[in-house]
């Protein structure tokens, strides 16, 4: 049996699209091990999938000054050993890495042994990791038409993000029992704020809450601590914290969705030909990526965008015009030629494994 090992960690988009892809890599025939951080968020959602876990010293690279930089580089380095060691022990016949700082050690420990890497770049511009991890990569997939240009040419590769299969099966009938909303007589919003939510999203949406629910039923994943007692039990607004298995209901449910801009999250919501609204984090608040991804789906016509100073006006007036103009999005989605990422990638992965046999 041909073997691989995936990395990737730090946030749940640097894990994500790796579950998406396990399924699809065993049809394959391959056995998987999961190199990440040792105590990493990662290291829960992928020993729930039932995959080997080997944790690895990890530090992470800054922009800015902190004094965990002086200390930071012996933590890397000793997860380069750590790798390199577990490249010998493991011997897989590919690694295929997702991001995150975790993974710039198991590349290179990858190159270091002759093992050929794949990495996958969500966002338009490649992060630090990925800008580091390249140089050790033999490909590197993305999502957007954009970035080819940041990318080697003879490593770029478009594929589009690895989207969970599950996405696809939701039941709408199990979303509003689980909303609790009396009926399906009005179309449904979709609040997707984020793990932690968005303090911003959360109080605009609240905000303009009664007026919304004059014509939509809302579900709002406001993040964890978020919750707003004050508005429990009002007919057809339902809050949660967050949502996991559940999420494919919620998803089936609704007609259109309010979301940040991270890029799994958005390429889900082309994928499901969701008509969707998008208040990306400010360059302020990040490295710009999520802006950068925004305006691509704008341009693209896949959504509306407002910066992160909304109103209540603002955010109103945005969901009036998505929803009338619904089939203009779901039309311009269609035609996106969203493609089988998951089969693009493992037949990269599979090339990647006969040239190197």
């Amino acid at each position: 049996m041909k073997k691989i090992v995936m990395t990737g960690g730090g946030t749940a988009g640097h894990v994500t699209p790796n579950i998406a892809l396990m399924p699809a890599l065993k049809e394959a025939g391959y056995d998987i091990e999961y190199i990440g951080s040792v105590n990493g968020m990662e290291k829960g959602l992928i020993e729930a999938q039932k995959i080997p876990y080997h944790g690895i010293s990890s530090g992470k690279l800054r922009r800015y000054f902190d004094w965990k930089n002086f200390t930071d580089p012996f933590r890397v380095l000793k997860g380069y050993g750590q790798a390199v060691r577990l490249m010998k022990k493991l011997k897989p016949d590919v690694v295929f890495s997702k991001g995150g700082f975790v993974s710039v050690p198991v590349v290179l420990a990858a190159k270091h042994c002759h093992v050929p890497a794949i990495i996958h770049e969500s966002d338009i511009t490649p992060g630090l990791a990925n800008k580091i991890a390249i140089k050790g990569a033999k490909k590197v997939c993305c999502n957007f038409p954009e970035t080819m240009k940041y990318l080697p040419a003879d490593k770029a590769v478009l594929t589009g993000s690895p989207i969970r299969r599950e996405l696809f099966s939701g039941v709408a009938e199990n979303a509003i029992k689980l909303c609790n909303f009396p009926d399906h007589n009005k179309p449904v919003i979709l609040i997707i704020g984020g793990s932690l939510g968005s303090k911003k999203v959360n109080e605009a949406v609240r905000e303009i809450l009664p007026e919304l629910l004059k014509d939509f039923y809302v579900i709002h994943l406001c993040g964890k601590g978020n919750l707003d007692n004050k508005l429990a039990g009002i007919t057809g607004y339902a809050q949660f914290e967050y949502a996991n298995a559940e999420l494919t209901d919620m998803f089936a449910l609704a007609d259109m969705a309010i979301s940040r801009a991270g890029a799994n999250s958005i390429c889900e919501l082309l994928a499901l030909h969701k008509p969707n609204i998008l208040i990306p984090l400010s360059a302020a608040a990040s490295r710009g990526d999520q802006v950068l991804n925004a305006k691509s789906f704008k341009k693209q016509g896949f959504s509306y965008v407002i910066e992160e100073e909304l109103t209540k006006d603002s955010l109103l007036s945005a969901v009036k015009e998505v929803y009338s103009n619904r089939d203009k999005y779901k039309d311009a989605m269609a035609k996106s030629g969203q493609m089988d990422s998951i089969a693009t990638i493992i037949d990269l992965i599979n090339s990647q494994v006969k040239k190197s046999s």
